[in-house]
């Protein structure tokens, strides 16, 4: 086996490993995490994310592990904007407190399936087309432009929700609970819950965000190994990270500034290196931008919070 596939294994069984251990000790079905339990959740994602990052260290070199932190920063700061949205679905469709953990689990699952599958295909396009890489850049860069100057009161309407319009439309929905069970049967007649479209709605949000995210990460490295698990390390993690931060998201009012300003810098980045400019710019550049951006947008939302709290 080459370092490569040592990499993945070890991905592998650390993955399997993490998960039992989440699912079997820290969690518990039908109840209500509290905020402690999201806090030691968090830090052992996180604990767990940085030691595959030592290990890629040893295993593929000091610039690849540079490359996956980058790329998992990246993918986990902007899931945030993905916890306020998931606020907003469990609130919008009723779903009780205590089902939020398993809900979440199954809605992630199945975002990172959706996710696997889209890398997948962007890798083989960015292979055979390489200049597919910069018009990622010219998104990256309108994306990041429109996310700075967009307003954060903007309201999301779910009602109107394209995804949640063609279930009402294909399926046969029914507001009777059944656990966390997706179907139940209503005279003779398979119906499907609310968690049934809790779930999708989740995994196909979390795909939305990832159009922004995942060309993103293509600009930081087209490594197949530090894609596939930033991504997935970053994903895993968000079910912990919406628990300890579901009470507290207008204390990030500003990390949005911060993301949109690591957005435009990695897609100026990417444009950058076009054969006729040909401007390369380190890695490590890149990680010190997006820790200083981001640490900078917490510290100041938090100053700003806490201001208004007094204020108040």
């Amino acid at each position: 086996m080459n370092s490569e596939q040592v990499t993945y294994l070890v991905f592998g069984i650390a993955l399997v490993l993490a998960l039992i251990f989440d699912l079997g000790l820290l969690s518990k079905k039908s109840a209500v995490v509290s905020t402690k339990k999201a806090l030691l959740q968090t830090i052992f994602w996180v604990v767990l994310a940085l030691g595959f990052g030592v290990f890629v260290a040893f295993q593929q070199g000091h610039e690849h592990a540079v490359e996956y932190l980058s790329a998992y920063l990246m993918e986990w700061s902007l899931s945030i904007d993905n916890i306020f949205v998931f606020i907003l679905i469990f609130s919008f469709f009723g779903i009780k407190e205590k089902h939020y953990a398993r809900v979440l689990l199954i809605g992630i699952m199945m975002a990172i399936l959706l996710r696997i599958l889209f890398i997948s295909v962007g890798i083989e396009l960015v292979e055979r087309f390489r200049w597919i890489l910069y018009i990622f850049g010219v998104i990256l860069v309108v994306t990041g432009v429109k996310m700075f100057t967009a307003k954060k009161d903007e309201e999301v309407d779910l009602e109107q929700n394209k995804v949640y319009l063609f279930l009402k439309r294909f399926f046969p929905l029914t507001n009777a609970e059944n656990g966390v069970h997706m179907t139940v049967r209503q005279n003779g007649k398979r119906m499907y819950t609310k968690v049934f479209v809790v779930v999708i709605m989740l995994a196909t949000i979390d795909v939305l965000f990832a159009l922004d995210s995942i060309p993103a990460v293509f600009a930081i490295s087209q490594d197949r190994l530090v894609i596939y698990t930033s991504n997935i390390f970053a994903v895993l993690g968000l079910r912990s990270l919406f628990f300890l931060l579901k009470g507290a998201v207008d204390k990030f009012s500003h990390l949005q500034q911060g993301i949109a300003v690591v957005l435009v810098f990695i897609g100026l980045k990417m444009l950058a290196e076009i054969k006729y400019i040909d401007i390369h710019i380190p890695v490590y550049i890149s990680l010190i931008v997006i820790v200083v951006c981001l640490a900078g947008a917490i510290i100041y939302s938090v100053q700003v919070a806490d201001k208004d709290d007094e204020a108040a």
